[in-house]
């Protein structure tokens, strides 16, 4: 992940340029590899830089080659080595960055470009020749982005990867919608990702193909390990995390074979990424380390050993103890820019460990973000009454993991950077999986949450072919992520809250929050630490998940009814 703060029309840009380069210092945790800015007109861009591909050659803003267009770009484009052989033979590449085949991509495609793109990207691209300003974000939202306003700079328009760099500036600020394009020649923002899943109200009636979805899911992940530089795979034991590792494993023995090296020697390459040719990939350190963190004996690092041992990966197991989870929340708050109970609770032992995985020399990790909201895999979607209500639940969580999942899995590791890159949310993946019939989907007595994504990599009526996983994880219960670090992290936090907040407060809510007053203890004393640390315009950032057909509020899964727990704490 990188880090981006820009601004189109600025008045007095460059007076305004100190400034700016200490609101850009205030995402530098995202990219502390290198900062580079530029100023053209009344348009600066800034960028804080993690180098994962092009490492000694990418550095931005990326400028194009007469010096008229302007590039900063927080992301990676997978598809980038088969979009270079689409463009003319006359283009010339400076870099070896994936992200340089958007700068040639504009002349010819202009607010198109993001649909041509294959990855996760935030991006701000400058045309001094038509003073003209794009801004888009991935189609799921999967790098955070926000723009803003300011009503002392009327006419002046602000973007930037995280809340920090715009509230100082800003008293208007919006997250930034996932697959839309802003464009300053009309000043409207336009949506340009419109797949055929999008409308909640077309209820799919494809039968599931299981094949399918194991190689659609297995070419995602081939994708993603486009790196050169040490990579990992965030491993909680659970289904999503464990597949993605299996599959991870699998693609960097591969990788090994073909390039006729062992124990992780480097591969020579010239360019990263997915090829057409052959559907290969090239990363250049092939070596699959994963990483798992809980609370001593807790559900999530008990399973995750057995899942690393299974795959032979090289494994790092940290634990945290209640204490040091508490002493972090003010923090987590910061970097995550949220309140949000859920938010907080899973991303608390997240951020730890992202901290441990860059001390061992990592920046980039897999994880399993997306499944749940694609799947139905969380509990409370038993509760569903239709086929074609639990579609459009899947749909709805699917559009807003841009406020949740995406948010948490992109800032906790951002917080100390580490780029968080989750296969689940591959566009073809998603074009695959939200299309089955939902009732596939619904959660029986005989088929238990995510049955069709278990099926899919279930080797058993295949004689010949090795088990993805064993049996004890591919059919494991769902595990909040909250829950499975260890059942004792959601009580302390309950426990703390309870003595940090009285009855009074509860019953007199800041008048400021207006609709949004928390309803427990705990989302208060999370309301209080978010509202220390940013001002009131950065609130309406923020969405509250609650679970939908249960009358609990509480999000955790301990709480909804059909979990059974199989550890006691």
């Amino acid at each position: 992940m990188c880090g981006i703060f820009a601004c189109h029309k600025h008045p007095e840009v460059h007076k305004f340029k100190p400034q700016a380069l200490q609101l850009a210092k205030a995402v530098r945790h995202r990219g502390p590899d290198w900062s580079g800015n530029v100023t053209s007109n009344n348009t600066i861009l800034t960028h804080e830089r993690l180098s994962i591909v092009g490492i000694d050659s990418g550095a931005q803003p990326l400028v194009s080659e007469d010096g008229t267009i302007f590039l900063a770009v927080n992301g990676e484009i997978y598809n980038h080595r088969i979009l270079r052989k689409q463009l003319k033979p006359e283009v010339t590449f400076k870099t070896h960055s994936d992200c340089e085949v958007i700068l040639h991509l504009y002349p010819n495609h202009g607010i198109n470009t993001p649909k041509l793109l294959d990855g996760m990207f935030s991006f701000v691209l400058y045309d001094s020749k038509n003073d003209r300003t794009i801004a888009a974000r991935d189609p799921i939202g999967i790098t955070s982005f926000y723009q803003g306003w300011s009503s002392k700079t009327p006419g002046a328009v602000y973007f930037a990867s995280e809340l920090k760099c715009l509230h100082p500036v800003c008293d208007k600020i919006i997250s930034f919608p996932p697959g839309h394009i802003y464009d300053s020649a009309t000043g409207k923002t336009t949506r340009y990702f419109e797949p055929i899943w999008w409308d909640p109200k077309i209820v799919p009636s494809t039968p599931v193909d299981y094949k399918l979805i194991r190689t659609t899911l297995e070419k995602s992940v081939r994708k993603r390990l486009m790196a050169e530089v040490p990579y990992g795979v965030l491993l909680s034991g659970g289904l999503d995390s464990s597949l993605i590792a299996s599959i991870a494993a699998r693609e960097t023995a591969k990788a090994k074979a073909k390039a006729g090296v062992t124990n992780g020697s480097a591969i020579p390459h010239e360019l990263v990424g997915i090829d057409d040719e052959d559907d290969s990939t090239v990363t250049a350190l092939p070596e699959l380390h994963s990483f798992s963190i809980g609370l001593p004996g807790s559900p999530d690092t008990v399973a995750a050993k057995k899942v690393a041992k299974y795959l032979g990966t090289v494994h790092h197991e940290f634990n945290f103890t209640l204490q040091e989870g508490l002493d972090a929340l003010r923090d987590v708050i910061y970097h995550l820019e949220s309140y949000d109970v859920t938010t907080i609770r899973a991303s608390t032992p997240m951020y730890l460990l992202s901290r441990k995985i860059k001390a061992l020399g990592v920046k980039m990790v897999l994880s399993g973000e997306g499944s749940d909201e694609i799947f139905g895999g969380y509990l409370y979607f038993v509760n569903a009454p239709s086929k074609e209500e639990f579609h459009g639940e899947t749909i709805k969580r699917v559009k807003h993991l841009h406020l949740s999942d995406c948010l948490r899995a992109n800032k906790s590791t951002a917080a100390w950077g580490v780029e968080a890159r989750v296969p689940f949310l591959d566009k073809q993946f998603l074009e695959v999986s939200l299309n089955v019939d939902p009732a596939e989907k619904l959660i029986t007595k005989e088929r238990i949450e995510k049955f069709i994504l278990r099926k899919a990599f279930d080797t058993s009526d295949e004689p010949d072919a090795k088990p993805y996983l064993p049996d004890e994880i591919l059919w494991r219960q769902k595990e909040q992520f909250s829950d499975g670090v260890g059942y004792g992290w959601i009580d302390v936090l309950k426990d703390t809250a309870e003595k940090m907040v009285s009855d009074e407060q509860m019953k007199t809510p800041k008048p400021e929050w207006g609709n949004d007053a928390p309803d427990t203890k705990e989302a208060y004393w999370y309301r209080c630490m978010f509202d220390e640390q940013f001002p009131a315009q950065c609130a309406p950032t923020v969405m509250r998940w609650t679970p939908m057909w249960s009358k609990v509020t509480d999000p955790s899964g301990r709480a909804v009814s059909t979990h059974i727990a199989k550890y006691d704490q």
